[in-house]
């Protein structure tokens, strides 16, 4: 049994198709619908997403970023004993997506399962392979994070339209004798379930409600920067360290206003906060460990440097993870 758990390596994926605010503005106008690259960009710092292609899914999604973390480890999909997969957008109603996922890599008799916290998925599944590893049930396993939330995105709203993308992200996390996850912590608060939901449900071959993304965007902003400050001083208590320990910030990529409110909250300079949301768009959990690879291969985040991972998504869930790289 080994006393910590730490990542070896990082991958990300992005779908070819990439959509620009002016792009989706032409598309949106066939349908009567305004807004501008200024009106997106103003609001959410966003400038452009990708866009997957119908046939595809995000088990194919998170294939590619599965490969690249292997790569990046030094591992190969054999190495492998244990897979998750967050994602709010799986393949089917069931198998999960990480057991879709398996099967691709080509292995087999390994845990696959999903974790379903929306954009808090990546946080909590890097917490629950972390304590597997530490109780010996793993030692080396693949954390993904896949969305292809275009799926379920209303194009006649452009309040919530305008904000999502498709992508994923995934990491290699290894037992190691060397601190890598220093804490984390997480929550969830179902009162708030309708302000963040897509509230349809299959029953009878039909789908009963909408199976379409609804979002209350004053709410969901007035909560996500409360919680996500909590959370990462909770998780730096835990640690024994302060917002000075910090390197890097890399919260979930949902809105530029949130992300630099919870940077100024925590005393950060702007300076370490990781964007990767202007290109992206929201990626839900797949948004953070996208941002981690983009991150890492740039050479702006080195092995070594203390990083916060914080995440807030439907449920309402919450979480942040810190850890060394």
């Amino acid at each position: 049994m080994s006393s910590y758990s730490r990542i070896t390596g990082t991958g990300s994926y992005l779908p070819p198709r990439r959509v620009t605010n002016d792009d989706l503005a032409k598309e949106l106008a066939t349908r009567g619908i305004e807004t501008s690259d200024q009106w997106i960009v103003e609001r959410t710092g966003i400038h452009a997403r990708h866009f997957a292609a119908p046939e595809v899914t995000s088990s194919d999604l998170a294939l590619e970023a599965a490969r690249h973390a292997l790569e990046a480890a030094g591992r190969k999909a054999e190495d492998i004993d244990l897979i998750i997969v967050a994602t709010s957008t799986p393949d089917m109603v069931f198998p999960s997506s990480a057991a879709i996922l398996q099967n691709k890599l080509g292995v087999a008799g390994c845990p696959a399962f999903d974790v379903q916290a929306v954009c808090s998925g990546f946080v909590y599944a890097l917490t629950v392979a972390d304590a597997m590893i530490r109780t010996g049930t793993a030692r080396c396993a693949l954390v993904v994070g896949a969305e292809v939330f275009s799926r379920i995105l209303d194009f006649n709203d452009r309040t919530t339209c305008v904000l999502f993308g498709d992508g994923a992200g995934a990491v290699v996390l290894e037992a190691s004798e060397e601190p890598g996850i220093l804490a984390s912590d997480l929550h969830a608060d179902g009162k708030h379930v309708g302000i963040l939901c897509v509230p349809g449900h299959v029953s009878g071959g039909n789908v009963l409600g909408t199976p379409l993304l609804h979002m209350d965007g004053q709410a969901v902003f007035k909560l996500a920067v409360r919680v996500l400050e909590d959370a990462a001083r909770a998780t730096l208590a835990k640690a024994g360290k302060t917002e000075a320990d910090i390197d890097w910030l890399i919260p979930h990529q949902a809105n530029i206003r949130i992300m630099e409110g919870t940077a100024k909250k925590l005393k950060l300079p702007r300076e370490k906060l990781i964007v990767t949301v202007n290109e992206h768009g929201n990626t839900s959990a797949a948004s953070i460990p996208l941002a981690l690879d983009e991150a890492v291969r740039s050479g702006k985040v080195k092995k070594g440097e203390t990083v916060m991972l914080e995440g807030v998504g439907g449920g309402f869930t919450w979480g942040a993870v810190l850890l060394n790289l």
